[in-house]
């Protein structure tokens, strides 16, 4: 190896290790501010998601649980414990009585709102760091 390579090679090191830092300190920083609303950070990302679809105010348990790479039978656990803490209600689907919809509820609502605007700005961070990373020559 060239100290040319060699040296493209220990940037793009320095370049995902700093993207790595970034990136779980962007995750740690979600799970103190959803612990600090008195939630977990699954439940902050439940709710995030019933609102991620275009057109509609909920997401149904198979896309709950693609969203955050789980199986369904958990977020099914995980849709309980947000309901039990008045965050989400289930209602059946309209359209596919064998689909169940989660929908965010007031104090869900706010929660999340609240959630949203404290991550905005580490969101941003995150952000210069990937696009800073994506430039890196390989």
């Amino acid at each position: 190896m060239s100290n040319d390579q060699g040296a493209l090679e220990k940037q793009r090191f320095e370049t995902l290790s700093e993207f790595r830092f970034r990136l779980r300190s962007f995750l740690r920083f979600s799970e103190d501010a959803a612990r600090a609303e008195g939630i977990t950070v699954l439940q902050y990302q439940l709710m995030l998601h019933t609102q991620g679809f275009p057109g509609r105010q909920w997401a149904t348990i198979g896309e709950l649980a693609e969203r955050l790479q789980a199986q369904p039978h958990g977020v099914v656990a995980l849709v309980s414990r947000c309901e039990e803490a008045g965050l989400v209600k289930r209602k059946p689907s309209l359209v596919d009585r064998r689909q169940v919809e989660v929908h965010l509820l007031a104090a869900g609502r706010k929660k999340l709102a609240r959630l949203a605007a404290q991550h905005a700005d580490q969101l941003s961070e995150l952000a210069e760091v990937v696009r800073l990373a994506s430039q890196t020559p390989d």
